[in-house]
């Protein structure tokens, strides 16, 4: 699936930068460290947001288009950050079948947000996957541990007002 880009604003601190610069600093100019270094910086900030892409190329003196290739190829790398409550909805082939698309469709609708992406106030981070491994319960979503099943879009904003408050 394609990884979708944060539209919230960045909002890294001086405390960040400066390790981040440590990390990339210690590394010398071993490009084979690349990834090391972008662990690093997800560990540090969360995510990998655009400028700390340009941070990594810039230090390590490695095109922003490498980075931000490894960063969309491996699924270890978000692009965005995750909210306090991460939605996961199957899409896998049983829950597909009983409408977890409907579903996904009303928690896009109820939360303003796309798949890969999360909310202004950072409470729901929301993501579409293959298989929760419920299929009997299908259609499914997880959010955080809890497992909810048999779901109708009806469903949706009972649920999600659980973790509101």
């Amino acid at each position: 699936m394609k990884k979708s880009i944060s539209t919230l604003q960045f909002e890294g601190t001086e405390t960040q930068e400066k390790q981040l610069m440590d990390i990339i600093k210690d590394c010398g100019n071993d490009k084979s460290k690349l990834m090391y270094v972008m662990q690093q910086a997800q560990s540090i900030y969360g995510y990998l947001p655009y400028e700390v892409q340009v941070m990594i190329a810039e230090g390590m003196n490695v095109p922003l288009e490498k980075v931000y290739g490894v960063a969309t190829f491996y699924s270890q790398f978000a692009l965005s950050p995750k909210g306090k409550n991460n939605i996961s909805v199957c899409l896998g082939t049983a829950c597909y079948v009983k409408g977890s698309k409907q579903v996904l469709d009303k928690i896009c609708e109820v939360l303003k947000i796309g798949p890969g992406e999360c909310t202004q106030d950072k409470l729901f981070s929301l993501e579409a996957c293959r298989c929760v491994g419920a299929c009997g319960l299908a259609p499914v979503i997880m959010i955080n541990d809890d497992v909810y099943g048999n779901l109708a879009p009806g469903d949706v904003e009972g649920i999600l007002d659980k973790y509101r408050n």
